[in-house]
């Protein structure tokens, strides 16, 4: 990483585990630790006090799950991206921490290489998943049910399991506009620019061969990138 040093915030409640992974930021290169917090709560006063470019977040901590401090951050800190790191990859911890804001997620089997990957990809934009993480995502895509829109972009091993072509991002871009977005809101969404949403659309749209927004929303419907609302 070229320029600054980016600076990250390490929160675990388990102090081997906090120190430890410390030390491994220590050695990988563009990283300053910052500060390192042993619960939720801490972790946000960190931020407040020291503005990291990065968290990265334990889930299950006393005081202020991982989650909730997730969402404060993102709230209140919108400059400061979160890459959770954690034990868990089960669909209950992995959907809120991404919906409170998360645009990374590991579990704690990741080398330094894929810690040092994924803070490059969120401060890019990008969303920086694990290829599990991911492949979860577009399963859970497939299947129809919520995927979490900031959490579903372009991430190395990304599997091709979508029609046509499209990549996760997209597939994502389309299923806001099949829920009436405007591409300013889905701007919003992603945090990222008008222009890179419309990038996306015009992309998506000579893929699909679709003229228009209503032939897109019935592409979506008709290959189960969005479901009808249930009653």
């Amino acid at each position: 990483m070229a320029g600054r040093a980016t600076r990250v915030v390490v929160a675990d409640d388990q102090t081997v585990v906090r120190e430890g992974i410390v030390m491994l930021l220590g050695l990988l290169p563009g990283l300053e630790v910052v500060g390192a917090a042993a619960d939720g709560e801490e972790a946000v006063r960190l931020v407040a006090e020291t503005a990291p470019d990065v968290v990265l977040m334990d889930l299950r901590m006393p005081r202020c799950d991982g989650a909730e401090a997730t969402r404060r951050i993102r709230r209140d800190h919108p400059d400061t991206q979160v890459v959770v790191l954690t034990t868990f990859a089960d669909d209950d911890s992995l959907f809120p921490a991404l919906e409170a804001g998360a645009r990374g997620y590991l579990t704690k089997d990741a080398g330094g290489e894929e810690i040092l990957r994924a803070i490059e990809d969120v401060m890019s934009g990008q969303a920086g998943l694990s290829p599990k993480v991911q492949r979860r995502l577009l399963e859970r895509l497939a299947q129809g049910g919520p995927v979490v829109a900031q959490a579903v972009g372009p991430a190395r091993g990304a599997p091709e399991e979508l029609p046509d072509g499209l990549t996760g991002r997209e597939a994502q871009v389309l299923a806001l506009v099949a829920e009436g977005l405007s591409n300013t809101e889905i701007a919003s969404t992603l945090y990222v620019s008008p222009a890179t949403v419309k990038t996306h659309i015009n992309n998506l749209f000579s893929k699909i061969g679709a003229r228009d927004r209503a032939q897109a929303v019935r592409y979506a419907f008709r290959h189960g990138i969005v479901r009808p609302a249930q009653d």
